[in-house]
């Protein structure tokens, strides 16, 4: 049984590098009369170092963004969730899927003893909407917005990203989640895909919904 949103709401967007989380983010907030968080990947000081030599520079960077992370997850709980409806692009959990591409096995070891002590400050959200696309899509909507130190990235990095992402979102159960075929959509220009995905937010239907605009 499906339940309407209230006055209270948490909804989490998430995806792959490219895919339109933060356009979404937004769009939620203004329609949902929500406040936006977004995370500012961009201030992660090691994170262009990490694209111009990635082995030197993957526990810094993870470790930077983890950190990070936790510090603006856990200023949620000073947030009334209850009465105060928020949009966020970005789980907590996404942090792991970029470790467990990034890290050799004895720095995955460190960094998951100091994930594992921080988990338990973060709120857990209504409702996740994970945005699905393949790597080909990613990889010209990341031409499109041409950061500078984004320019190293290849398919193969966005394969292994997508999987790791599927695999988080495989046996998803901490939350009702939205599974959207992102690829052919656009929310910034398509008002019916916009109305679409919306309706589903609103119900917020228990357990995993998909929604894929040509079917």
């Amino acid at each position: 049984m499906s339940r309407e949103v209230g006055s209270g709401l948490y909804i989490a967007v998430e995806g792959p590098i490219g895919v339109g989380k933060t356009s979404l983010a937004r769009i939620l907030a203004v329609e949902l009369n929500a406040e936006v968080v977004l995370e500012d990947a961009q201030a992660n000081p090691f994170l262009p170092d990490f694209y111009r030599n990635p082995r030197r520079y993957a526990l810094q960077t993870q470790l930077c963004f983890l950190v990070e992370r936790h510090r603006q997850q856990a200023e949620l709980k000073q947030i009334d969730l209850f009465h105060q409806r928020l949009v966020i692009d970005y789980i907590f959990e996404k942090d792991a899927v970029f470790a467990h591409l990034t890290l050799d096995d004895r720095e995955l070891d460190l960094y998951n003893r100091i994930a594992e002590r921080l988990k338990s400050d973060v709120p857990t959200p209504d409702m996740v909407i994970y945005l699905q696309s393949n790597p080909q899509r990613l990889m010209t909507n990341i031409r499109i917005r041409d950061i500078s130190y984004e320019r190293s990235i290849d398919e193969r990095y966005l394969e292994a990203l997508c999987e790791g992402y599927n695999r988080l979102f495989f046996n998803w159960n901490r939350s009702p989640l939205l599974i959207v075929n992102a690829a052919p959509i656009d929310f910034v220009h398509n008002v019916e895909h916009r109305r679409r995905v919306l309706e589903i937010v609103r119900e917020m239907p228990p357990g995993t919904t998909f929604f894929n605009p040509e079917a």
